[in-house]
């Protein structure tokens, strides 16, 4: 017991967050330097929003991955919100934007939710090229090969070899990474004979970074030690900002060891999915308002649901402005309204697993649901509520410019574009909510194609009130234009994948046919949805007057096929609101409870304890009156005499 409690305590003294949060420009150049100048490992940058949806899928794959590559890589994350240097600095137009740094250079990026293969693999990729860089010519080498190969080369010019090759890698004084790796290509391509090269960061330096970063945080009595630093009273203005900046370094690093990764509390709102022998009574698609309102009702009916969706959370869980229709709440945002509803289901027996749909398959009973990483799932009943994505203009710009100004998510990039002009696209409820998001803090115009919103009117009016807001009405964009980023001096320039950014659009009037450019650097598109049902494809009947939305029979919830159910905005082309698809959910989890009493089918493992159990029961019943039990004595060979026990009476 006691070996265990020192073994824990050891434990809680080394551990650290796998993922260091950045809390100044000033911190993470100096993490770049250490990791460019004594370990050599690469480091990994996520640049995120606490608002933004894909940010907090990522969060966790993020987390994960850095375990995995805790010897291997440095793994960071930057909040935008807070850090406006950095997100200006790297040019961070889209969220979340990943960045991969070797030697203090970035060497790679990606944007968007790319999901745990993707960050593998690119950051394998670092990995390697941070192998092939870890390398060094020292003059010395230099010299014995020269006098080898090619022994009519004077000193002078095995030196002045040298020195080109520390000039071209712009950094320290030694010839070291890829330009030492191209002049040793180069001289084996012409001596067919390598130059003698070391390692530049040996395998200590990296074993002492680790344990520099997870040393014990207990504190322990300070040694004396002469000071070397300035003495305070004298010091000049330089030498005080320098002391300074060393204790706040020092004060930094001691509080990181201290720190705890913020994604637990997110990760411990809701319970993982167990596979069992048994089919699932009820499985929830999806993870919006219409999903958890049918999982806290079936939950609450003893069903278990299983809930299968992405952590994003739907279209609310993009919602960076307050949700104020829905009763009961107030300055409350998506976010949160959907984080208290996965806490509110957990509690009451609902299961999770983050994945996505891919199919399901209706042709046999139980049905199945298939998905990208789990497999197939057997299941009695499906609640599909997989809500909408958003719709696109299909213009010219608008794919290529996409994670460099234009999006669909306002609260996730809105705030890289602060005390710029953006518009807005769109008139319903969506691009007015985005359009007072982002007039926070940048200058918005709105385009809309008709002369009037279509939005409520206490949107409307705020729209058209607010002096940051601009209107064009009858207008639509034809094209985004955009512009390649200028690479900063000594980045690695990819010619294939120029990353650009938006710098305007082209206007056409609606009745007037006529064409204008606009000055802009972003485009946020708000102009509806499109139902997430192209998996029920063949599987359940559409609603022939809305296209993509599931047809539903009379005023239940049912769908054409017997066992699966259709709530929220997959299957209302009316409404589309918060509080309707949670109603529409919880419909969907009564007619699912009642759908499998009509059909028998109850709880499959607690039948099967019980008729193990009675049937046990019977046996032993059976034995204690025929006098057949297991009796010890007997074993003993009738040496013994006394009382005789049977299963019985155990039992």
């Amino acid at each position: 017991m006691l070996l265990i409690f020192l073994a824990a305590m050891l434990h809680f003294s080394v551990a650290r967050p796998v993922v260091r949060s950045i809390r100044s420009a000033h911190e993470f150049d100096r993490l770049l330097n250490k990791h460019a100048t004594e370990t050599g490992l690469p480091v990994v940058v996520d640049f995120y929003s606490d608002g933004c949806g894909p940010c907090r899928m990522m969060a966790p794959i993020f987390k994960k991955v850095a375990a995995d590559y805790a010897d291997k890589a440095v793994f960071v994350k930057v909040d935008t919100n807070a850090q406006h240097e950095l997100s200006s600095r790297y040019q961070i137009r889209s969220l979340p934007t990943f960045q991969w740094f070797i030697g203090g250079k970035r060497s790679d990026e990606a944007k968007g939710g790319i999901g745990e293969g993707p960050l593998r693999q690119m950051t394998d990729k670092a990995i390697r090229q941070a192998e092939i860089e870890n390398v060094q010519l020292e003059l010395e080498h230099l010299m014995t090969y020269f006098s080898e190969v090619n022994p009519e080369k004077t000193a002078a010019d095995v030196e002045n070899v040298y020195n080109k090759c520390v000039e071209m890698n712009k950094k320290g004084s030694r010839c070291q990474g890829s330009a030492a790796n191209n002049l040793v290509r180069k001289l084996r391509k012409k001596y067919k004979k390598s130059p003698k090269t070391t390692a530049l960061f040996s395998a200590e330096a990296k074993k002492s970074k680790e344990s520099s970063d997870t040393k014990p945080t207990q504190k322990s009595k300070p040694k004396e030690k002469p000071s070397t630093g300035p003495n305070l009273h004298l010091a000049t203005k330089e030498q005080l900002q320098e002391e300074l900046e060393k204790r706040l370094d020092e004060e930094r690093d001691a509080q990181v060891e201290n720190e705890t990764d913020e994604e637990e509390e997110a990760l411990d709102d809701h319970y993982s999915w167990v596979p069992g022998p048994f089919p699932e009574r009820v499985t929830i698609v999806g993870g919006g308002p219409a999903g958890l309102a049918a999982a806290v009702y079936a939950a609450r009916a003893g069903l278990t649901p299983l809930v299968i969706a992405p952590s994003m959370g739907g279209q609310l869980q993009g919602k960076g402005v307050d949700v104020e229709n829905y009763p009961g709440l107030h300055n409350v945002t998506g976010p949160a309204v959907i984080s208290a509803m996965r806490k509110q289901a957990a509690f009451f027996g609902t299961v999770f697993e983050e994945d996505m749909v891919t199919k399901i398959d209706a042709s046999q009973r139980p049905l199945r649901v298939f998905t990208n990483a789990t497999g197939a799932i057997e299941t009695h009943s499906i609640i599909v509520a997989t809500g909408a994505d958003s719709k696109w203009l299909g213009i010219e710009g608008e794919y290529d410019l996409r994670g460099g100004g234009v999006s669909s998510c306002a609260t996730c990039d809105g705030f890289l574009y602060s005390g710029k002009h953006v518009l807005v696209v769109g008139g319903g409820d969506a691009a007015a909510e985005d359009a007072m998001h982002l007039a926070r803090f940048a200058k918005v115009t709105v385009i809309h194609r008709r002369d009037a919103f279509r939005a409520s009117k206490v949107l409307a009016d705020r729209v058209k009130n607010h002096p940051n807001i601009k209107i064009k009405w009858n207008t639509v964009v034809d094209k985004i234009v955009g512009k390649a980023i200028e690479q900063t001096e000594g980045e690695d320039v990819d010619l294939d994948n120029v990353a650009k950014v938006v710098t305007g659009a082209v206007l056409r009037g609606v009745e007037s046919e006529e064409l204008h450019e606009i000055n802009c650097d972003a485009v946020f598109i708000a102009i509806g949805h499109i139902p997430n049902t192209a998996f029920l494809q063949g599987v359940v009947d559409f609603d022939p007057e809305h296209n993509g939305y599931v047809q539903t029979v009379g005023q239940s919830t049912k769908t054409s096929v017997a066992g699966i159910f259709a709530a929220g905005d997959v299957s209302d082309a009316v409404y589309r609101q918060a509080i309707t698809s949670a109603g529409s959910g919880a419909a969907a989890a009564l007619d699912a409870e009642r759908w499998l009493s009509e059909e028998g089918l109850g709880n499959e493992a607690a039948e099967f304890e019980a008729e193990l159990l009675a049937e046990i029961m019977d046996n032993s019943s059976d034995h204690a009156e025929a006098g057949s039990g297991y009796n010890a004595y007997e074993d003993a060979g009738g040496r013994m005499s006394g009382m005789k026990e049977t299963v019985t009476s155990e039992l």
